[in-house]
């Protein structure tokens, strides 16, 4: 619609509204194919900050705790950003130019200023191997990002040359004044015949028939020429209020562009950070698995341990229980051992008596002994008296 509206009104401003809508296609192509496009080429983790805006000294934490921070790169326009998300909030989305500097400010802090955002990023690393990394990574991707600038500059001069001179010239092709007005040779036969004095009339009637006859043919140029100036002035007012219209409109649309732009470099964002937290939730994963089977290993540890215990368990309940029957055999011993003191001064004792009945019986048998001859001797004596008798 907008090119037979183009067409109808100024053949000539076709151009200018064409390539204007190629540059609008472009950008909604450019939007329909970013998320793919885009990669992470590296990541890594630290806490995220943000320089105060309005002391320009202080720095203010935009994560509550340690977040992805991923290096990313759009092989179609050649550009490398830096791009962090703390849930689906987009807290670094830097883009990669040939005169940032990142800088380290102590052995695991980094910053380094966008002035696109107007700020200055923070990062704090866990070690100082990761801030080296970044740095490193940094570097290198900033060499490539002046790389690429090169090159597309060179490219862009050698499109834009030729195209800006065919465009020129279509362009100014109907609106010189050349084209309104006439060129010098052929406004000079009208100035001359203007400026010549009318001859005057003589005998021979073919001359002034002639000059009659040019006089009228460049009176008709004349009217012709001014005829088509009139059209041609008409025709640029109305070709320079529809430029005025279409500029209007252009900048609409660029407005809306750059809106979409902004909304689909957030949606970019998000898409490259889901990718991110995939590759992440992976590497989560398989670490959940290894934790899980040393978690196995440790359970039947701990079941081994406990199988320990309860031996040693039983074992410290054998010993208490030996323990305490050897105390009661102790016990027994002590009583035993005191019974067998009292028998021991018993049986002494009554060793003693009957030691003493020995000899007190040795002592009578003794007597008795010597009774008993006594009386043997009485009795010898006797049985001699009845023998004498």
């Amino acid at each position: 619609m907008w090119e037979f509206l183009v067409k109808r009104n100024h053949p000539h401003s076709f151009r200018v509204l064409l390539s204007s809508g190629i540059k609008l296609a472009g950008f909604s192509l450019s939007f329909c194919f970013l998320p793919c496009r885009e990669q992470p080429i590296f990541s890594t983790r630290a806490h995220v900050f943000q320089i105060d805006p309005n002391t320009k000294k202080n720095w203010v934490p935009t994560s509550k705790h340690a977040v992805t921070v991923s290096y990313f790169y759009d092989s179609t326009r050649n550009v490398y950003r830096i791009i962090s998300l703390d849930g689906s909030k987009a807290i670094i989305n830097s883009t990669i130019t040939p005169n940032m500097t990142f800088t380290k400010t102590s052995q695991k802090f980094g910053q380094w200023a966008d002035s696109r955002a107007n700020t200055v990023y923070g990062l704090g690393f866990s070690s100082e191997h990761h801030l080296s990394k970044f740095a490193e990574k940094f570097q290198e991707f900033k060499e490539a990002a002046r790389l690429a600038k090169e090159k597309s500059q060179e490219k862009m001069e050698l499109t834009s040359t030729p195209s800006q001179e065919s465009a020129g010239g279509d362009l100014q092709s109907p609106l010189t004044p050349e084209s309104i007005n006439g060129t010098d040779d052929e406004r000079a036969p009208d100035m001359t015949q203007n400026s010549e004095p009318r001859p005057e009339p003589t005998q021979n009637a073919l001359p002034f028939s002639h000059s009659s006859a040019i006089s009228k043919h460049w009176e008709a140029e004349l009217a012709t020429l001014k005829g088509n100036n009139a059209k041609l002035t008409a025709a640029l007012l109305e070709s320079t209020a529809n430029v005025k219209q279409w500029k209007q409109q252009l900048a609409a649309y660029q407005e809306e562009a750059e809106r979409l732009h902004k909304r689909v470099t957030e949606l970019e964002c998000v898409s490259s950070q889901a990718n991110a937290v995939h590759t992440h939730k992976t590497e989560l994963n398989q670490t959940i698995q290894e934790l899980e089977e040393t978690l196995k290993v440790k359970e039947e540890e701990i079941e081994r341990l406990k199988q320990e215990i309860d031996n040693a368990r039983e074992l410290q309940e054998q010993r208490d229980s030996l323990t305490q029957k050897l105390q009661e055999v102790e016990i027994r011993n002590k009583d035993l051992e005191g019974q067998l003191s009292d028998l021991e001064q018993r049986l002494e004792k009554s060793q003693n008596e009957q030691e003493a009945f020995r000899n007190n019986l040795k002592t009578l048998l003794e007597i008795l002994d010597g009774k008993i001859f006594e009386l043997t001797e009485l009795r010898d004596n006797l049985a001699k008296l009845l023998e004498r008798s």
